[in-house]
């Protein structure tokens, strides 16, 4: 399975690919950041952001795109950036036919750490660590999207088979109805 795990930001979007499957060592394919500048006007920053995952999406080919889902924080600014950073990446996504899996910060945290309250550090280490890297990734954008790939590919196993156990429950309720 390769997966685009995408750490949304108007400034720095961090952008990370990641191939394998669960219970086996995973590969990092490519990993970096779509930056805008601060001054240029949102419209603008929105089609470089696009432009940069189109460009993410033609030399990776993931078969799945992870995208970390905006939470309510106290800078409603911040969170508008975010939120529109994020239905850029999904869009780019949904457009081409990928898939597209939202996780939480603390559910990616918990994925690759064990704790879904660990910081950016404990996160940058156990990404290096689960990729052989020699280094962390940095900006911490970066190993935040390969956190959301990795999750993704641990987690998706179990999710689909949820799903397909909510959609034979459902096939048997309407059939019983």
């Amino acid at each position: 399975m390769r997966v685009l795990g995408v750490d949304p930001g108007l400034t720095r979007c961090g952008v990370g690919v990641v191939e394998g499957v669960a219970g086996r060592p995973l590969t990092m394919v490519g990993v970096g950041v779509v930056r805008t500048p601060a001054d240029a006007e949102l419209g603008h920053r929105l089609v470089a952001i696009e432009r940069g995952i189109e460009q993410w999406l033609d030399e990776h080919r993931p078969e799945f795109v992870a995208v970390e889902r905006v939470f309510a924080q106290h800078n409603v600014r911040t969170v508008m950036g975010t939120a529109q950073a994020s239905a850029v990446a999904m869009l780019c996504a949904s457009r081409r036919g990928i898939p597209v899996a939202l996780h939480t910060p603390s559910e990616v945290k918990a994925a690759v750490t064990g704790s879904g309250r660990a910081d950016k550090a404990q996160v940058g280490a156990m990404v290096t660590r689960l990729l052989r890297l020699d280094a962390p990734p940095k900006p911490a954008d970066a190993a935040d999207a390969l956190a959301l790939a990795i999750c993704h590919i641990w987690r998706a196993p179990a999710q689909n088979r949820l799903q397909q156990a909510v959609a034979a429950h459902r096939t048997l309720k309407g059939r019983t109805a």
